[in-house]
């Protein structure tokens, strides 16, 4: 059996130390309080790329809305947490560059804002209804190892290339390293996930529930993600929920008391 040498099993034990706020959410004076400083909201579609289509209204523009008004009452509700947009505007941005942006900025948090359909050739297709949000499923996990790799020295708050001699993939150590990020990424996720869908249940919404599916927008976030689902644009009633200020002002509370939620469940008091 190999031996590892005491200098790097010193650095190992170091970088799990460091990662114990991400990794066990009990309160330990000896070990850095977690807390959410960013928050990257994601307005899913936008430009050329319409997303899905209602009777008169399309997914870009309720994702676009939905999202300024959710950055706005977060900093109304939580103040000193930065938000940060993916896009403003109606444009369509790359789904690498949504997540990229939230990786360079050392986002905790990432929430991407989506409209539901059903196909036009479907029954239901107006009669489907109900909120879900969604986490990376483990079908393209790995994806993430290059997100956590390069911000190694965010998450780690240390710079681990040069004080730990770099990453490297066949190195046993590395790997439990960015394991346990990545297993408290998903842990996470989920947490936040549920807290948005007891949320919107609260305010009397379907609930389709927490799934995970292989999302290309979440694959590759160094941090917890979540896609939120907000109704579906194919069902009349919600096309006019999701439309209406009243529709619009009550997701966005949803979300905000869900990150709250969230917050506590953490540690982040």
């Amino acid at each position: 059996m190999k031996l590892i040498p005491l200098k790097r099993l010193i650095c190992c034990v170091a970088i799990l130390l460091s990662i114990l706020p991400l990794i066990s959410f009990t309160n330990n004076s000896n070990v850095a309080p977690y807390r959410i400083r960013t928050i990257v909201i994601d307005a899913g579609h936008g430009g050329k790329a319409a997303g899905a289509t209602g009777k008169y209204s399309l997914e870009k523009n309720i994702a676009l809305s939905v999202a300024l008004k959710l950055g706005k009452v977060i900093q109304e509700q939580l103040p000193g947490v930065k938000v940060l947009y993916t896009r403003t505007t109606d444009v369509n941005v790359d789904f690498h560059e949504r997540i990229g942006i939230a990786n360079r900025a050392k986002a905790d948090l990432f929430i991407s804002i989506h409209c539901n359909s059903m196909p036009a050739n479907l029954s239901t297709r107006t009669s489907t209804r109900g909120v879900e949000t969604f986490v990376a499923g483990f079908g393209r996990i790995n994806e993430q190892d290059v997100a956590i790799r390069e911000n190694a020295d965010i998450l780690l708050e240390k710079d681990y290339k040069d004080k730990y001699d770099g990453y490297d993939p066949n190195d046993p150590e590395s790997m439990i390293v960015f394991s346990l990020m990545k297993n408290a990424f998903r842990e996470q996720s989920i947490k936040l996930a549920t807290c948005i869908q007891n949320e919107y249940v609260s305010s009397g919404r379907i609930n389709r529930g927490v799934k995970e599916q292989n999302i290309l927008v979440l694959q590759r976030a160094g941090m917890p993600a979540v896609l939120t689902e907000i109704g579906f644009i194919s069902n009349p009633e919600e096309e006019d929920y999701l439309n209406s200020e009243t529709g619009q002002n009550e997701i966005a509370i949803n979300i905000v008391k869900a990150i709250q939620a969230y917050k506590k469940q953490v540690g982040d008091q």
